[in-house]
């Protein structure tokens, strides 16, 4: 009876040590944090330049004439009755869908890119991902991680501004 409660101790303490240890693994280190704002950041400037080149695309369209014929086609969209008031052109319609569809294919470009960097363990690695993301459900994760990112965010302008 001794070794049977002597043996279920032990087995006891093996069990409470086993699950000390995945706790510690869930645990989110310093590093794990930066590199899941770092792949934010990076995702962030991508969508930027992707927001930058439609805007570019927008203003210098010879078709449309720049932003403000491009706004007014755009509410009118869709609505032939509008469309014809404003006078809306086979040309014009061609460059705003040309427009539309880069705006489609942002969105899809920004995913890519994403579980690219995701997957790529050197950046960040789909397990890491996972588990900060489980993190970030306490708000003090969360908020360390947003202010990993705010910072990140504010020494890549200022970086930008110095070259």
């Amino acid at each position: 009876m001794k070794k049977l409660f002597v043996f279920a101790f032990l087995l006891a303490g093996l069990m409470s040590f086993q699950v000390v240890a995945q706790d510690d693994s869930d645990e989110v280190t310093e590093e794990e944090m930066k590199k899941y704002a770092t792949m934010e950041v990076l995702v962030s400037a991508f969508t930027q330049q992707k927001q930058e080149k439609l805007v570019e695309m927008i203003r210098e369209d010879e078709v449309l004439g720049g932003g403000a014929r491009y706004n007014e086609i755009k509410s009118a969209w869709g609505n032939e009755e509008k469309m014809a008031e404003i006078s809306v052109t086979d040309e014009e319609k061609a460059a705003y869908a040309e427009i539309q569809s880069y705006i489609d294919s942002i969105g899809e470009e920004v995913k890519e890119y994403m579980i690219e960097l995701i997957k790529d363990p050197e950046v960040l690695g789909a397990a890491t991902y996972n588990k900060v993301k489980r993190a970030m459900t306490d708000p003090s994760v969360k908020s360390q991680i947003d202010s990993m990112i705010a910072e990140l965010k504010l020494q890549a302008t200022s970086d930008a501004d110095t070259q």
